[in-house]
């Protein structure tokens, strides 16, 4: 590795680092506009100027674009650098407006930074300002193009980092300028990312306009609840109101960045219909009260129905503590539960991709970028996971083959090989594509449990469609590939695909290859639910206990099953015959509406909290701000009111594990809390046993896996092989979207207007015999009612299949549980009924 000298101080680095970044590694910090870590170097700036004194490179020279040899001294003193910056930093800020006493960037710009450090305090320039014409860009970026300095680290973060086309850099010289060839929202879900990426102001956020500057907000670090893969991020709040979340670097799980729903999906804090106070029986109660009440009926019910009557229903958005909590109460208890899946389908497959991950082969979406070979199996990245997708176009990049297997329209921004096909094709196609991509030689060196998974496993002679030649010669692909990457969903396989796929890594690390192992979880914190989760119960088991009369209370914490549930007439009767059902909620939810008892609870950013994303990672989130109604919606944009009160507006809401300790305390056997909520944590799996407290928390948290991964030999479903694609039902298939379905992003109002509009996609082929065209309004017959929605028609997609996004403008919850199929004749127009 080489060595240098930057001013006096003598460091070793990495063979190919930047000279700018060996001084920084030193604590030296050379001024930079178009340099960025995730971006590298391009020397559009000039600001970064160095001397080089001694080595292969003499003179003054750009530090980013240097890379440290051995021998080299540099100085970042000498007075011709110094002088030379000054006057970089004079001529940018020629043309800037000055106009920092109303920039949303103030505070955290590093133009002002620069200019400051740079000496550059008195203005001489009295020309005429070059002007810029600013353009909409959207609800979510707000473009000021006059505090443009032409670094051009937008146009390399939007064109190569993230691969949209639709904002770019035009015309030249003096006048060039960034933006959109026409005003218009831009096509990116990264665009966010803008902000933090743009020096100056050029980029600012828009729905935090002229709420403070970064020295009013109180900031803590924090994590991202949009989807499982836990990025991390910055949260700033003031006057009781989360008002923006930037992205926090970590190397190995979210880079620089984060996606926009992650970005702008924190509104539900804010929300003006977040309910604050406890109910019971609608009427509007203190929080002991209404602890007091629960405790009492809840004693009533156990007294006549027996402690089993009794049942927890948690959810995957709830924190670590929280869900701890919960089984803490209903193992002390005797209650049921925890429940924290929907289907006893769901947890198998969310508790085999917990269960099929190892720490040798958990994937971090760092592995993510140097994979050579991306299979993603049932998922659909950017709709599901979106730094995934960001990540996987870096490995891309880089020489990558990606392939995806899924019956989705899948849209990702690098170049990709899809095959389409159902659910019931895709373990075939899998268990093809792994073992023709290991070498013969490799299976005599297999363990016996490996060697039987690999007999399993299809062989390229199997009489197989055009997919599956195409399915072959993607294995010669993978074969030729030695870190190879598998990323499977949990959402639209099969119930037995996720334990395959680990499987299939299993065997690639045991044939020579890097393999490692990937899954989309369907919520923040699965992984966890998944450990605590009592044995196959769900909430469709629940149901059934309900209307069977068994169950006669429950006990919902941060869940809204009358949202998820696939048949909401049927929840909705069954919660209707409870003697109790009582809610912990922060969300003005439908089955919060419905409870006899509502008790309020702390958001992450009220509360901080434990998570533990895809990968096994367990990560803190640290609390930002005290709870209470924002000082706004009190106000109502008034000057606050002119009196003083002991209590804070709204601000009698609890952590949820706070509450369910109390609920629990006084039942029949009690709750034995341990010397602190730690010690309750980590007695709730053994996974869990050995965990520091989280102040000792790395910043990248801490992995933790259940075991190797499985070796038992996959079931492969061949039933697609067998039906083809000639069948005369469909089966519908409910998806995501990054807008619109997610359950905390959909209360904020800048993404609602990203949202595309909701529709039900079909095969061109099967919309064909049934004479249906894109764009008109069909009717789904169930047996259940009807399902009306505007049709989509895709030659992108597979066969057989409809596509339902479970939409918040969709009434897609009367599917009813389990698979659904559906005749083709019970798909017509809408005009036809």
């Amino acid at each position: 590795m080489p060595t240098i000298v930057i001013d006096d101080l003598e460091i070793e680095v990495v063979e190919g680092t930047r000279v700018i970044e060996a001084a920084e590694q030193l604590g030296i910090m050379i001024p930079r506009f178009c340099y960025h870590p995730a971006l590298g170097s391009v020397g559009a700036c000039r600001v970064c100027a160095v001397k080089f004194l001694q080595g292969p490179v003499k003179g003054m020279q750009m530090s980013c674009m240097v890379e440290a040899t051995d021998g080299m001294v540099v100085s970042t003193v000498d007075e011709e650098a110094v002088a030379f910056r000054r006057q970089v930093i004079e001529w940018l800020m020629l043309n800037h407006p000055h106009d920092c006493p109303v920039c949303d960037e103030g505070g955290h710009c590093l133009l002002q930074d620069m200019t400051v450090s740079g000496g550059h305090g008195i203005r001489r320039y009295l020309g005429r300002k070059r002007t810029y014409h600013d353009q909409y860009l959207g609800p979510l970026v707000q473009h000021e193009m006059n505090r443009c300095i032409h670094c051009y680290r937008c146009v390399r973060y939007y064109q190569e980092f993230c691969g949209y086309r639709d904002l770019g850099v035009m015309q030249s010289g003096s006048r060039t300028y960034f933006g959109r060839f026409i005003d218009g929202v831009l096509e990116s879900p990264f665009a966010g990312n803008l902000i933090d990426v743009c020096p100056t102001g050029v980029y600012t956020d828009r729905p935090s306009r002229f709420k403070g500057r970064q020295w009013d907000f109180q900031r803590a670090p924090s994590l991202c609840l949009n989807c499982s893969l836990g990025c991390h991020i910055t949260a700033n709040a003031r006057y009781r109101e989360v008002v923006r979340l930037e992205a926090r670097p970590s190397e190995v799980v979210n880079g620089h960045f984060v996606c926009d729903r992650g970005r702008y999906g924190f509104e539900y804090v804010n929300h003006p219909e977040r309910p604050r106070q406890a109910r019971v029986d609608g009427r509007l109660v203190g929080v002991p009260e209404a602890i007091d009440i629960s405790r009492q009926r809840l004693a009533e019910i156990a007294a006549h129905w027996g402690q089993s009557s009794i049942a927890g229903v948690g959810s995957a958005r709830s924190s670590l503590e929280s869900q701890a909590a919960l089984k803490q109460v209903c193992g002390a208890t005797g209650w049921r539960g925890p429940v924290f899946f929907t289907t006893a389908d769901q947890a198998r497959k969310v508790r085999a991709a917990a269960a099929g991950i190892s720490l040798e082969s958990a994937a971090s979406l760092s592995d993510f970028t140097r994979a050579d070979f991306l299979l993603a199996v049932g998922a659909d990245p950017l709709q599901e996971a979106p730094m995934a997708a960001l990540a996987m176009r870096q490995a891309v990049r880089a020489g990558a083959r990606a392939v995806v297997l899924d019956p989705r329209p899948v849209s990702l921004p690098f170049n990709f090989s899809q095959l389409c096909m159902p659910p019931d094709e895709i373990e075939f196609h899998v268990g093809l594509l792994v073992k023709g991509a290991i070498e013969k030689e490799a299976v005599e060196h297999l363990s016996e449990e490996l060697r039987q998974v690999y007999q399993a496993l299809p062989s390229d002679d199997f009489p197989a469609s055009g997919t599956g030649e195409k399915t072959s010669e993607l294995a010669a692909v993978l074969k030729g590939c030695q870190h190879p990457l598998l990323a499977c969903g949990t959402d639209v396989v099969r119930t037995s695909t996720p334990a395959l796929v680990a499987a299939c890594v299993q065997l690639l690390r045991a044939a020579g290859k890097e393999a490692s192992l990937g899954y989309f979880l369907p919520g923040p914190n699965s992984f966890a639910a998944a450990l605590l989760h009592s044995g196959q119960t769900s909430v469709a088991q629940l149901v059934d206990e309900i209307e069977a009369g068994t169950v006669k209370a429950v006990i919902v914490v941060e869940a809204d099953p009358l949202r998820y549930f696939p048949h909401k007439a049927r929840l909705q009767q069954a919660l209707a015959k409870l003697d109790l059902l009582v809610v912990l909620d922060y969300l003005a939810s439908e089955t919060g509406k419905q409870a006899h008892i509502f008790l309020p609870t702390l958001t992450i950013y009220e509360a901080g909290g434990t998570f533990i994303n895809q990968e096994g990672r367990v990560q803190r989130a640290a609390a930002v701000q005290t709870c209470g109604t924002p000082l706004i919606q009190v106000a109502g944009g008034a000057h606050p009111p002119r009196s003083y009160s002991a209590t804070v507006p709204g601000g009698e809401s609890s952590s949820a594990w706070q509450i369910l300790l109390e609920l629990g305390k006084d039942q029949p056997g009690g709750v034995k809390i341990g010397p602190d909520l730690w010690s309750l944590v980590k007695g709730s799996h053994e996974v869990l046993a050995d965990l520091p407290p989280p102040a000792e928390f790395p910043a990248e948290g801490i992995r933790v896996a259940c075991g190797p991964g499985t070796t038992e030999r996959p079931a492969i479903n061949w039933s697609g092989q067998k039906t083809g694609s000639g069948s005369s039902q469909l089966e519908i298939l409910t998806v995501d979207r990054i807008f619109g379905t997610e359950e905390l992003s959909i209360y904020s109002p800048a993404l609602q207007q990203l949202e595309e509009q909701p529709c039900l996609f079909i095969h061109a082929d099967d919309a064909a015999q049934r004479g249906l065209t894109d764009g008109e309004r069909v009717i789904v017959q169930l047996e259940s009612g009807t399902l009306e929605a505007d049709l989509s028609v895709r030659s992108d997609m597979a066969r057989g299949v409809l596509l339902l996004p479970r939409h918040r403008l969709l009434s897609w919850q009367q599917l009813g549980v389990g698979v659904v199929r559906v005749p083709m004749e019970k798909v017509k127009k809408a005009a036809a009924m």
